[in-house]
């Protein structure tokens, strides 16, 4: 299935013609400039510190950009799922098929929107999207180790850390410049039987 292709799990349609109800579907490629802004302003630049999942302190830079997006739309095996409320983009993720597991990243919500559960409601979303279409047992992803307060809200809601560890991307800055030296990622899965 590509990302253009319906999504089958069904879309969530606005509650009694209410457009500020999100609404859930699977992005597009002409959804990728409004991808790229809303992951910006949720991680990077000065837009990012009103929200609470921030990088602005440990990361200057992007954290994606057009082609890395349009990527993921293209990659067999991957999926991103956006939300709109009012006909905006206010939220994302990206599942990939990953054997018997499914990758969780580029998860993002609008920072004035962060705090009032969207951010559960799109995690949901992915967990429900990796078991129905791929049979996934379980959510795998990778989060900076230095950001506890987002590690602690992974784990609220069932992910635990595996013990294994990734190195930051040093000298790539498509990930973003390090404003530190000791980044690494941890691991945390959760089973989704």
């Amino acid at each position: 299935m590509t990302a253009a292709e319906p999504m089958s799990v069904p879309t969530t349609p606005a509650r009694s013609g209410d457009p500020a109800e999100p609404v859930f579907r699977t992005a597009e490629a002409r959804d990728v400039p409004a991808l790229v802004a809303l992951v910006e302003s949720a991680y990077r630049g000065e837009s990012s510190r009103v929200g609470w999942t921030t990088e602005a302190h440990l990361l200057e830079g992007q954290r994606t950009d057009g082609a890395a997006v349009a990527e993921l739309l293209g990659r067999p095996g991957s999926v991103v799922l956006v939300v709109e409320r009012n006909g905006v983009l206010v939220g994302c993720c990206h599942v990939e098929r990953r054997g018997g597991a499914a990758y969780f990243g580029m998860f993002s919500v609008s920072p004035a929107l962060q705090g009032g559960g969207l951010g559960r409601r799109v995690l949901a979303r992915a967990e429900e999207w990796a078991r129905a279409e791929w049979g996934s047992t379980a959510m795998e992803m990778t989060v900076i180790e230095q950001r506890a307060d987002l590690i602690a809200w992974y784990e609220r809601r069932g992910f635990a850390r595996t013990g294994e560890f990734e190195p930051f991307p040093y000298g790539d800055e498509r990930f973003g410049v390090p404003l530190r030296s000791d980044l690494r990622f941890v691991k945390l899965a959760k089973p989704l039987v």
